[in-house]
């Protein structure tokens, strides 16, 4: 499914997406719409593959839904 991220974050919210493949450009926008809604619940995505697309960057990812996320917390190591 090609498009509406808002799309997409219902699939995600009603479980019915088994594999996301996101394109990424090497562009930096400064403005924009969101890849996905700022709303629902977060979600956890195992990645399972990436490759390099063409010379100038273009790579894809995909990743698989792996229910909810775990955080922690990132601490700096000052002796590296």
């Amino acid at each position: 499914m090609h498009g509406s991220g808002a799309l997409v974050r219902w699939l995600l919210d009603s479980d019915l997406v088994d594999e996301i493949n996101l394109f990424t450009y090497p562009v930096v926008v400064g403005q924009g719409t969101r890849l996905f809604p700022d709303t629902g619940p977060d979600i956890a995505l195992e990645l399972v593959g990436s490759q390099a697309v063409t010379p100038s960057g273009v790579t894809i990812q995909v990743y698989h839904p792996a229910g909810p996320p775990q955080y922690g917390t990132a601490t700096p190591d000052m002796n590296t």
